[in-house]
């Protein structure tokens, strides 16, 4: 049976949030009792996850891998990689290519906070024997247009993947938490940056939808990024 490996990404400039993020990086910024970065990699603690890659990024980058460490006092090994500039989620992912061998992972953004468990969705996605299949959890978001939406038919199956869309006819957002099988990485290697620049991890999911190996989760409870000043003060409000 393969293990599953968590995989934590902390990368980007966070200009979004600056000035804040000048003197401290972005997934180290307070949110109620804890950091920021704390509560992503609780959870992938909580589902009994012992490996996790770091994806580190932006001007502190040495930061988040100061706080975090080798893992040895929270009983994981932690290792890093480096992300130099902005090249999108899916890039990011790729760098842990050589971490992720031949094993499965769950792919969690360091600025999602949520309150599900991930722990029986990793053993399920662990047991599974599909050889290519990718699992995204989705929530409700009053700002589509800020997320890659995912959109279903009558039946609710899901039929497409749209970044960040301006047509409001769906607002079932697909959240910073992905699990994949070790063919991501090729997967990655297939598509094209976007008109931004960057490799979108939208992409990746279309690529596993269009061939009928993508599995949705409808997230219950709190979730949100705290990717703006406004979403950084919904997570005080949801965790303070």
């Amino acid at each position: 049976m393969q293990e599953v490996k968590g995989i934590l990404l902390c990368g980007g400039e966070g200009t979004r949030l600056y000035p804040l993020t000048k003197v401290a990086n972005k997934h180290l910024q307070r949110v109620g009792r804890k950091v920021m970065v704390d509560y992503p990699f609780e959870k992938l603690l909580e589902a009994g996850i012992t490996k996790i890659h770091v994806i580190v990024g932006g001007e502190n980058w040495s930061q988040v891998v100061k706080y975090l460490g080798s893992g040895k006092d929270r009983g994981v090994e932690i290792s890093y990689s480096i992300q130099d500039k902005a090249g999108g989620i899916a890039e990011a992912l790729s760098l842990a290519k050589v971490f992720a061998g031949n094993d499965k992972v769950a792919v969690i953004l360091g600025d999602n906070l949520f309150d599900i468990s991930l722990r029986d969705y990793v053993r399920s996605f662990r047991e599974s024997v599909k050889p290519s299949e990718a699992v995204v959890f989705t929530k409700e978001t009053t700002t589509p247009e800020r997320f890659g939406i995912l959109y279903r038919d009558d039946a609710g199956k899901p039929t497409g993947i749209i970044e960040k869309p301006m047509d409001g006819k769906s607002k079932e957002a697909v959240t910073g938490i992905y699990f994949y099988t070790p063919d991501v990485f090729d997967i990655i290697k297939t598509i094209r940056p976007s008109e931004r620049g960057e490799f979108e991890i939208t992409d990746v999911n279309r690529f596993y939808l269009r061939n009928g190996n993508l599995a949705t989760v409808k997230m219950h409870g709190k979730w949100t990024d705290c990717g703006t000043h406004e979403t950084l003060r919904l997570a005080e409000q949801m965790y303070g």
